[in-house]
């Protein structure tokens, strides 16, 4: 936004007789996005269809110099064509992306952001969604550091862990043969593969209703009727034989799984020999040889 804009949306509030309103764009973590606002016609800018008639509104933005939430919340109807309560059950907007601008509606290159930051708790009563809006602020209050310990603190394939998830060891795409509840899979196209291979791994759906939606992985057993996989937890929509999925294969954070099942100890982010609460509680004694040799 440039300076220009804000500057003319100041001197049209300095005018006293405003034509303003409030639209907000809320981006999903998959890159879907939506438009709303407050106005009683469709407004476009930035690329974005802004919907008038939504039942969309947002209280009054507060923000604030520390590191506390910013008090805002967006309350909205649900309907077919914007947030549907099947999309929101499912977790599509979890953590998506919120951005509010105050708009003059005559000239829409008039206007200044008043809000960006994401969606927190989201509830759904008689009809209607209410959702936190967390600002930019909200990801400093998350602790950082490192941990020393034994396991790796890295999450398999990203920047520091560098494992590449596309390789066909570490990830393949299979057909649901059957699913019940959710979170139990009969999968088909996964041969070549150790039982328990994709346990702690990931499911993601690619088609289907549940398509976009990922769950851990629980169990992983192979069967003469193909392998069965179970999730920690259900996923937000129903899944159907035929449905297409990409599993992606499990760590266990340990040493020696990083060693012989991805090849890649040298981007180890533990501490594997570092000593335990067992080391830090033993005593001498006698019949022990106290060498001052190595204890692992």
């Amino acid at each position: 936004m440039s300076g220009d804009t804000r500057d003319a949306l100041a001197a049209h509030l300095a005018t006293g007789a405003t034509t303003v309103c409030r639209c907000w764009q809320v981006r999903r973590v998959d890159g879907t996005a939506y438009g709303f606002t407050d106005h009683d016609r469709d407004l476009v800018f930035e690329g974005q269809l802004f919907r008038a008639q939504t039942g969309m509104s947002a209280g009054m933005v507060e923000s604030s110099t520390g590191l506390s939430v910013d008090n805002t919340e967006a309350v909205g109807a649900l309907s077919d064509t914007a947030l549907t309560e099947t999309d929101i059950e499912a977790g599509r907007f979890d953590r998506a992306e919120v951005t509010a601008w105050l708009v003059n509606w005559a000239d829409v290159n008039d206007r200044a952001v008043q809000f960006k930051g994401s969606l927190g708790e989201i509830r759904r009563v008689g009809g209607r969604f209410h959702a936190e809006l967390r600002g930019l602020t909200e990801a400093l209050n998350r602790a950082q550091g490192m941990i020393y310990h034994g396991h790796c603190s890295a999450v398999l394939g990203d920047a520091r862990c560098r494992v590449d998830m596309d390789d066909p060891w570490h990830s393949v795409e299979v057909e649901v043969v059957e699913a019940r509840d959710r979170k139990w899979f009969r999968l088909y196209g996964t041969g070549g593969f150790e039982p328990g291979w994709f346990e702690r791994g990931r499911l993601r759906m690619l088609s289907g209703d549940a398509a976009g939606l990922a769950g851990v992985v629980r169990t992983d057993v192979s069967t003469d009727e193909g392998r069965e996989i179970a999730l920690w937890q259900p996923l937000g929509a129903a899944v159907s034989a035929g449905d297409v999925a990409r599993l992606e294969a499990g760590c266990d954070k340990r040493a020696e799984t990083c060693r012989t099942k991805f090849g890649n100890f040298l981007n180890f982010r533990g501490f594997p020999h570092i000593p335990g609460e067992d080391w830090l509680m033993r005593y001498p004694v006698s019949r022990n040889d106290n060498d001052g040799g190595a204890l692992v």
